[in-house]
């Protein structure tokens, strides 16, 4: 595999394979019942996270984080999209309130959208992406912060497809491959991370005859067999489609972020606490592992 990260959360998790790299939280502010982000935040330090991502740019959120020592990815809305990429104003608007304010050692990332090319979207994104990408990235560059903080796009996993079934055939999807490469080139001549959500829980519940020890990291599964490479979970074989995505596009060298991944609890016959446990503990394990 590429060089990954990944971002588990409060509810769902972020981790990093790359030097200096690290399991972390996704920190959502919808809530009816939302913490105070002090207590938030002296959580998180208690338990040893040392990585946030964050899907808005909350102030009261970003005021908290800033003299936690914790490595905060902020994020911009999908529906904010439209105005950063029509003005570039606009643009530096938002880095001024929301970075230049806040700036500490800790601020790493400005996440541009939320998986914005998800196919349940119907393309409503697909214009909007790039212009507002641009405009940020501009805006971090004229407020002198472009080395400290860079861009990225959290995507869904269904950017990219294989057309044999295996890693080795990955590309992104045909419907935005042209939407998708001069996202990535952008990201790529920054120095950006690729920022990818991976929920294996998915698969199995959209397909009821997917291989469920294939969505868990015990090594029961029977595994895919591509050319030779044997993969026992659904998470590797993911990884290495975007990989060799990225390689054949001409970007092997991409840092890669897991944005998101984890389990439910409720809400579906296979959302519950064992399989939770199961899975976390797991991924964690697997996580450890790749770090050694």
């Amino acid at each position: 595999m590429g060089l990954v990260s990944l971002f588990l959360g409060l509810v769902s998790l972020f981790s990093s394979l790359t030097v200096g790299s690290g399991i972390g939280a996704n920190w959502g502010t919808q809530a009816t019942h939302p913490l105070n982000p002090n207590i938030v935040v002296r959580l998180l330090r208690e338990n040893g996270i040392q990585k946030v991502k964050l899907f808005d740019a909350d102030y009261d959120t970003l005021r908290a984080l800033g003299k936690s020592g914790i490595e905060v990815m902020v994020g911009i809305p999908n529906d904010m999209l439209a105005p950063l990429a029509a003005k570039m104003k606009n643009a530096e608007e938002w880095v001024s309130k929301n970075v230049s304010k806040h700036i500490t050692t800790g601020f790493r990332y400005v996440a541009v959208g939320n998986e914005p090319f998800l196919q349940t979207y119907n393309g409503t994104f697909l214009s909007t992406t790039l212009p507002a990408l641009q405009n940020i990235q501009s805006a971090l560059i004229k407020a002198g912060l472009s080395n400290q903080v860079k861009v990225t796009v959290p995507m869904n996993a269904d950017v990219y497809e294989s057309a044999n079934s295996l890693p080795s055939g990955g590309d992104f999807r045909q419907d935005i491959h042209d939407y998708m490469i001069p996202i990535v080139k952008l990201l790529s001549e920054y120095g950006s991370p690729f920022t990818v959500n991976i929920y294996p829980f998915i698969s199995l519940y959209i397909d009821s005859n997917f291989p469920a020890e294939y969505a868990f990291f015990d090594g029961n599964a029977s595994p895919v067999n591509d050319g030779g490479t044997y993969y026992y979970n659904m998470l590797d074989a993911n990884l290495d489609t975007l990989v060799h995505t990225l390689q054949k596009n001409g970007f092997g060298n991409m840092p890669i972020i897991i944005g998101e991944i984890g389990w439910p609890t409720d809400g579906d016959r296979n959302a519950n606490v064992e399989y939770a446990r199961r899975f976390n503990q797991g991924f964690m394990s697997r996580i450890a592992g790749a770090l050694l």
